[in-house]
């Protein structure tokens, strides 16, 4: 069997792959799209992440309407977490808050 890590390069590149297509040819990616949402999980940051790490996870449809919203709070060294439901309230204040977030590329070097 091969490496995992040779697995997930060879994944990788046929992912790749079909995104430089999808973005090529609009068809392509409304097609593709169909098929997946996404998942976006916001850390907060903590003084010690050993004792405490907290987050919240988003799951979306394709087209990025929030399907699912939850609050994770962590203590790793007690292995233990827990989840809690986000409300409609609470997720229009997350909304709102990254309303103007956008991916791009950091090019400060």
């Amino acid at each position: 069997m091969a490496d995992i890590n040779e697995l997930a390069e060879k994944k990788l590149k046929s992912r790749m792959t079909k995104i430089r297509k999808c973005n090529r040819e609009p068809a392509e990616k409304e097609k593709f799209s169909e098929k997946f949402g996404t998942s976006f999980e916001i850390g907060f940051y903590n003084k010690n992440p050993d004792k405490l790490t907290d987050s919240i996870s988003l799951i979306t449809s394709p087209d990025g309407k929030i399907l699912f919203a939850d609050y994770i709070y962590e203590i790793p060294e007690d292995d233990e977490f827990t989840r809690v439901p986000i409300d409609d309230k609470q997720l229009k204040s997350i909304i709102e808050f990254f309303e103007n977030y956008k991916l791009q590329l950091d090019d400060s070097d």
